[in-house]
């Protein structure tokens, strides 16, 4: 059976030349980075390069990185430290952002009693960016937290714009990039962040890593603590090989970026093409059929699907070994939807199935013809 890895959002593959490195790494680097013999000088050495090498992509000092277990801990990291440490009163988000946000927001509004205040959203999940000034010049002392690249539906945020606002009104600004990491260049000289949130494992390294860029002088502190490991910012034993696979895939990455993104961006295009031209009402949520203000790597489709064969979907392209993600859970007596497509869609469209497909440079157009081909039958019936 011919397998198609279309969940590219959710992780991807890592490259072989990123398992070459870390095998290498794992047999020869074992020193503990903070011990004083050569084993620990050597794992040392490389854990600082790889800092050095990793803020270079962000026109950032090698200080304001600091390696965390992923996009998760850095998220928790900045946002926590924001309300604990540096006075912050209120978080502004949106409700589409990931729960690694949304649900830290929510615990600190229970531990802290800060406000929680929701950016205006419009039909396709884009910021209103009048309502999050409005926003900005109501409050005292904020941090906005609004991801770069919607994780669901692919609305690329203007980041740009955003951080200028908060610049403006003296806010604080974090934003979760673990889906532009690896896929847009971010030049942080430029573009005012505070905090921002990475993750190796998508693109194509290792799970279990990630950095949080902290801007120098922020007054962050830390949300683990113990030994003096990242400058007292995140205490543990670092782990080496991950550390350098990520340090590895990103300079893969953002070295064929153009070629690859080409490339990317063409397999999107086929499969919206494909989609239209055998499925009659299809459709495409938030604004992932804009090619100029969504990403290349993903798109969220809703499918011409009886509401009773809905949970079927997920299944039957299982059994056929095309792996993708929901975005609408319309399973029989579920009421988990999606609380992104739940936040911008009318009822009648949540009750059709939705499915998110993400791309990578592994995938083809051949990848493609079959999906399609899958997902025509099925509908078919």
């Amino acid at each position: 059976m011919k397998q198609v890895y279309l969940d590219n959002a959710a992780t991807t593959a890592l490259r072989p030349e990123v398992i070459q490195r870390m095998t290498e790494i794992l047999a020869n680097n074992f020193g503990n980075a903070s011990s004083t013999h050569s084993f620990g000088r050597a794992s040392k050495a490389l854990l600082e390069q790889c800092r050095k090498n990793i803020a270079g992509y962000f026109n950032v000092s090698a200080s304001e990185i600091v390696f965390t277990s992923g996009g998760t801990e850095a998220d928790n990291l900045a946002l926590r430290s924001a309300v604990r440490d540096l006075g912050c009163t209120e978080i502004i988000t949106s409700q589409i952002e990931h729960h690694a946000v949304l649900h830290t927001a929510e615990q600190l509004q229970t531990e802290y009693n800060i406000k929680l205040s929701f950016v205006n959203l419009d039909g396709c999940g884009m910021i209103d960016y009048d309502h999050l000034e409005v926003l900005l010049n109501a409050s005292e002392k904020p941090i906005v937290s609004l991801m770069h690249i919607n994780n669901e539906i692919g609305n690329i945020l203007d980041i740009k714009r955003v951080a200028t606002l908060c610049q403006n009104y003296n806010a604080l600004f974090h934003s979760d990039c673990v889906q532009s990491v690896g896929h847009f260049e971010i030049d942080l000289q430029e573009t005012p962040i505070d905090f921002l949130a990475a993750s190796a494992h998508k693109f194509h390294g290792p799970k279990g890593v990630g950095f949080c860029y902290v801007r120098k002088e922020s007054g962050l502190k830390p949300l683990i603590f113990g030994g003096e490991q990242e400058r007292g910012f995140r205490a543990g034993t670092e782990a080496i090989h991950n550390i350098v696979g990520m340090d590895e895939a990103l300079k893969m990455a953002y070295d064929n970026l153009d070629e690859e993104r080409q490339h990317v961006s063409e397999i999107k295009s086929y499969f919206i093409e494909k989609l239209k031209e055998n499925i009659s009402d299809v459709c495409f949520n938030g604004g992932c059929e804009d090619t100029v203000n969504s990403t290349y790597t993903l798109v969220n489709v809703g499918l011409p699907i009886a509401p009773e064969k809905a949970p079927l979907l997920q299944f039957q392209l299982d059994l056929k070994g095309i792996a993708c993600s929901k975005g609408s859970a319309c399973q029989s007596g579920s009421s988990q939807q999606s609380h992104v497509l739940s936040a911008i869609l009318d009822y009648e469209r949540l009750k059709q199935p939705s499915v998110r497909f993400s791309f990578s440079i592994f995938n083809t157009t051949e990848d493609i013809d079959y999906v399609v081909e899958v997902l025509k039958d099925f509908v078919s019936v």
